[in-house]
């Protein structure tokens, strides 16, 4: 069991990625408990169980993430992680303990806590992360953008290239001599260019997508005690 305590979707990062690979490698029942201590305040206990989906741990292990072997295993984003459903209890005396001291404690300030409307510290945070992840996307956009261009750049070249090769061979062929080869293997023109792997993109927009999910959760509860809130001045 891997354990770690991060907010929850900053766990999406490449190195967690090739830890946790070496742990399923090598132990079979093997999942990364997530804990996110911020939301935990909050009142929420976050914690979750993942483990590495099948499809991607093959892809994963030949390192191809170029978008035609993706199309091809039909893999997206949201297929990097599994989450484990968890289930959190108390044995029998832990449970006949807690309801014996229920009746007699008081009042706590943790109590009062819960009905706080202010959540601005988890929502900056959460706002904060959110940004630089958007950022970090644009920076991969910019990468293939990049990549596409040199590539219909290249692509171009490649027909002018052919075009004056197939000129040549037709006045070869007028004067009785053997035509050149239209393919040329050893001229950089010919030479494939690299496609960026696109699992940092995928990281990344997990990520977002986590974050949107926590802001999301935390507006509708804080809409929540608004409405309640709301309801007891009335009354």
């Amino acid at each position: 069991m891997l354990t770690i305590t991060l907010l929850d979707g900053s766990f999406q990062t490449v190195e967690l990625i090739e830890t946790f690979m070496n742990y399923q490698e090598n132990i079979r029942r093997c999942v990364c408990i997530i804990y996110d201590p911020l939301k935990s305040n909050q009142g929420v206990l976050a914690l979750k169980a993942l483990k590495l989906s099948d499809s991607f741990m093959e892809l994963y292990r030949t390192n191809n993430f170029t978008g035609e072997k993706l199309r091809e295993k039909n893999l997206s984003w949201v297929d990097i992680f599994e989450e484990i459903p968890i289930k959190v209890s108390n044995s029998a005396l832990i449970s006949a303990f807690m309801t014996e001291l229920e009746a007699d404690t008081p009042v706590v300030q943790c109590d009062y806590d819960r009905l706080q409307l202010s959540t601005s510290p988890f929502l900056e945070r959460n706002m904060e992360f959110l940004i630089e992840c958007m950022d970090d996307l644009s920076m991969e956009q910019q990468k293939f953008q990049y990549y596409y261009r040199n590539l219909s750049r290249q692509q171009a070249q490649q027909q002018a290239w052919l075009q004056k090769r197939r000129a040549e061979n037709m006045a070869r062929k007028a004067t009785g001599e053997e035509p050149l080869p239209e393919e040329d293997p050893s001229n950089p023109v010919f030479k494939p260019l690299p496609e960026p792997s696109r699992l940092d993109s995928f990281l990344i927009t997990n990520q977002i997508s986590n974050y949107c999910n926590q802001i999301n959760g935390v507006a509708g509860q804080s809409f929540s005690r608004l409405y309640l809130t709301k309801a007891l001045h009335e009354n």
